[in-house]
């Protein structure tokens, strides 16, 4: 397992990612109206929109049978990996995503 991603909630996409392009010289991987993902210092963070998605950190591993859940719980995100997001103890949420090249 490795950490794959940290998601911040922003209020713009197009802003932040122009400030982290800026700042922190960031890579865009990816970007729609809902998220973006760049990779900055060797770490990718998933710029969310606050009305879309949760706040989180997103691990990933190799093979889908060792997500921390049942088959049912599983989903798949448009890019084909599948994912499950759960929480710690604390409420903080969790991702723990399987790439499609991965298995």
């Amino acid at each position: 397992m490795n950490v794959d991603h940290i998601a911040v909630k922003v209020s713009d996409i197009n802003d932040s990612c122009e400030w982290y392009k800026k700042n922190l010289q960031g890579e865009i991987i990816h970007k729609d109206d809902t998220w973006a993902m760049i990779q900055c210092s060797g770490i990718k963070i998933a710029l969310v929109a606050s009305d879309n998605h949760e706040s989180h950190i997103g691990f990933s591993l190799s093979n889908i049978s060792d997500m921390p859940c049942t088959k049912d719980k599983i989903k798949v995100h448009r890019d084909g990996s599948s994912y499950y997001y759960g929480s710690d103890p604390d409420g903080n949420i969790i991702e723990w995503v399987v790439y499609p090249e991965a298995e």
